[in-house]
């Protein structure tokens, strides 16, 4: 019999403090940089922001996301250079929706750059 990670402590703690992996994990990574594909710097088409991303990888799929919450997919961002990014550091959210809340990528700072 196994025991859910949510009935035991410990497995709950290990489960917290292990990264998301996994064909179902949802990943995110805050860029504060400007970011250049192929030589050409992101430009957010809603707001004309050019800097601090929110990185969010799904399966294969990377999307930019813009602190006026504008959000599209980049092809040129694959996950392999999402990897790259990645510095060990994480924190784990209970859905997509709080992660991109609590890092204030959800419009609520639209305009400006906080990094």
């Amino acid at each position: 019999m196994t025991t859910a990670p949510a009935s035991d402590p410990l497995l709950q703690l290990q489960n917290e403090t292990e990264p998301p992996s996994g064909p179902g994990a949802t990943r995110c990574l805050n860029h504060p940089d400007e970011l250049a594909l192929r030589g050409i710097p992101v430009i957010c088409s809603a707001c004309k922001a050019r800097r601090d991303w929110l990185l969010i990888n799904q399966g294969r799929n990377v999307y930019i996301r813009c602190r006026c919450a504008n959000e599209w997919l980049e092809p040129e961002v694959t996950r392999a250079d999402f990897d790259a990014m990645v510095n060990g550091q994480w924190t784990n959210y209970p859905t997509l929706d709080a992660a991109i809340t609590d890092t204030g990528f959800d419009g609520s700072f639209g305009g400006m750059y906080l990094a």
